[in-house]
């Protein structure tokens, strides 16, 4: 078994005494200890440092890769992209709707706790940075790699805060009480400091581990070129010149590209390679026989090497997987044990509710994506627009993929067996879709389902909403998407073309990008189609600056309430949590322009 897995959830009670809550908005950056011990007298060996850096590791799954049905938590909101041009919420969730701003300030709790999580994180990798000189090593070697890791995880906090807040107060060591005079710094200054840790430190880490899910050079190579990109951009936004920033991030994702560790799956592989997807009409265990397949009702679906990469047991590197560059590990095993963390809620956060459309469809089984309860669903640019013209001419867009093929599965519908057609569907009167209806019925990714839920074979309450598959990072199709990025915004458009097409001749595509086709915005749609589900959107939009997030949320959100709301908005930052504003009483924290 994996040990990083094991890892992960044991030995972190110990660790409730070392690390912060996190609950305090008076010292969102305080280590406090609920324990008798002293902090200073916690630490007498390496392990117990190396236990604070596991937990960085946790953190970072517990942000990104939602583990439990949290529909009514605003965590997920942030990772499934609520409120971009690419996702939006259903009807009847628009008081959790993040591009309605007559409602959105800065109190806005989804604000406050991504600012708390990732400054939870750059309180643990400091408390391990600090406590690395505390004790005694069994090799120099050994703390080196420990450091390596400490400081990529803070990197990594400062990233994304530099990405969403702009410029924030940078805190490099332990602070053990509490503080009321943090003070900003700029955006290039908080990339900086992302920078250092990652050039200085982490690039000591090996090139592959034997271990998945651990951290390895390619991760740091892949993040310092979106550093660079993100430092290049906000040079620019200060008046002065970012190309040489542009040009270091090109090199940094040269090393990743064309470095001989990593190259895209072009075959089909790993533990399904000789399968196609088998959907049931059925509504339960019994039903399931040859003759109440998709298949027996017509619908033939082919798998693919897309489909291959997010299947279980597919997604290390250490299996084969040469695309993989940085996994989040999940356990079946470990969840039957207790661990509930080692888990993905997607099929019940982001699946659709096809159960409750026109009476055609039931049930929770895979043939409607799992116990969907729609929290978010993509928009339709997301689903519709970035394949018009060229539907079957890209296996992202595949049944296996995106699947739009529904068999209706209610013994007395008038489609049992059938194909429900696409009308009835989506409730068209006189040519005109159901907009609200659609918002509970869009394409099932093969990201958020599957056809084999093997928490539901191994007998597990509420299967049919978790996935046990390990969880992508860093894959190696955005790498080539921030090189074309760099590229282009050095004037290298064949270049950023030829990366482009690195993935469209990976999916199969017909439609190549020439030169004069690239701009920002084919950019964007390209990490839409290879990235949807996986991309951290707000990320991508507010990193670029000027008006692009304001300018594509007004374009492709789905409820016109974003027009209007942003009609006399501007901003290209979140807004720094009001709570952490009202309460460093020392030194005034400037809100960010536009809220």
């Amino acid at each position: 078994m994996n040990i990083l897995k094991n890892k992960i959830n044991i030995g972190l009670i110990a660790l409730s005494v070392i690390t912060a809550s996190g609950c305090d908005d008076s010292a969102f950056l305080r280590e406090s200890p609920d324990s008798s011990y002293a902090i200073e007298n916690v630490f007498k060996s390496s392990n117990q440092v190396n236990q604070v850096v596991t937990s960085c590791y946790e953190k970072v799954r517990d942000i990104f890769c939602t583990s439990a049905p949290m529909q009514f938590s605003p965590r997920h909101f942030y990772m499934g992209s609520n409120g971009t041009d690419m996702f939006d919420v259903p009807n009847g969730r628009d008081a959790q709707n993040m591009n309605d701003y007559s409602k959105l300030a800065a109190d806005y709790d989804i604000y406050k706790q991504v600012y708390n999580n990732f400054y939870n994180l750059v309180s643990q990798a400091n408390l391990a940075i600090s406590a690395a000189e505390e004790v005694t090593w069994d090799s120099e070697d050994d703390k080196t790699q420990t450091l390596a890791e400490a400081h990529f995880f803070r990197a990594y906090a400062y990233m994304n805060l530099g990405e969403l807040y702009g410029g924030v107060p940078l805190v490099k060591e332990r602070i053990t009480g509490p503080r009321y005079d943090f003070q900003r710094s700029t955006r290039v200054e908080t990339y900086q400091l992302a920078i250092d840790d990652l050039e200085n430190y982490a690039l000591a880490l090996p090139e592959t581990h034997a271990e998945a899910g651990r951290l390895v050079k390619g991760a740091v190579q892949h993040y310092l070129c979106q550093l660079y990109i993100d430092k290049g951009v906000a040079l620019q936004e200060e008046g002065q010149d970012g190309a040489e920033s542009f040009r270091k991030a090109k090199e940094y994702a040269d090393a990743v590209i064309d470095g001989g560790i990593y190259h895209l799956m072009t075959n089909r592989f790993g533990t399904r390679q000789h399968e196609n997807p088998v959907y049931y009409y059925a509504t339960s265990i019994q039903e399931k026989t040859p003759e109440h397949t998709y298949e027996a009702a017509g619908v033939h679906i082919e798998g693919n090497v897309y489909w291959d990469l997010f299947q279980e047991g597919n997604q290390d590197y250490q299996s084969g997987n040469t695309e993989a560059i940085w996994v989040a590990q999940m356990s079946l095993d470990l969840c039957q044990q207790g661990y509930g963390a080692n888990r993905m809620a997607h099929s019940c956060n982001y699946s659709p509710v096809a159960r409750d459309v026109q009476g055609e469809l039931m049930g929770s089984m895979e043939d409607v994506g799992g116990e969907g309860v729609t929290a978010v669903m993509p928009t339709y640019y997301t689903r519709d627009v970035i394949y018009e013209g060229k539907w079957a001419d890209d296996i992202r867009n595949s049944e296996a993929a995106f699947r739009r093929t529904f068999v209706g599965n209610q013994k007395n519908g008038q489609y049992y067996g059938k194909v429900v057609p696409w009308d009835v569907l989506h409730k068209v009167q006189n040519g005109v879709r159901d907009r609200q209806a659609e918002t509970y019925l869009f394409p099932i990714s093969c990201k958020i389902a599957t056809d084999k839920y093997s928490g539901y074979i191994a007998g597990i309450d509420g299967s049919y909403s978790f996935l046990y598959r390990d969880d992508y990072l860093v894959r190696l199709p955005e790498t080539l998407l921030l090189r074309a990025e760099a590229k282009w915004r050095l004037g290298d458009n064949a270049g950023a073309a030829a990366d482009i097409n690195k993935l469209r001749e990976r999916a199969q595509c017909s439609y190549m990008v020439t030169a004069s086709d690239v701009n920002l915005d084919l950019i964007l749609d390209e990490r839409a189609r290879e990235l949807v589900y996986e991309e951290h959107r707000w990320n991508t939009l507010l990193r670029m600056g000027g008006t692009v997030a304001i300018d594509r949320i007004k374009k492709y959100a789905y409820w016109d309430v974003a027009r209007t709301s942003l009609a006399n908005k501007n901003f290209n930052l979140w807004p720094i949590p009001q709570s952490v504003i009202d309460t460093n009483k020392d030194v005034v924290l400037k809100q960010n322009p536009g809220w």
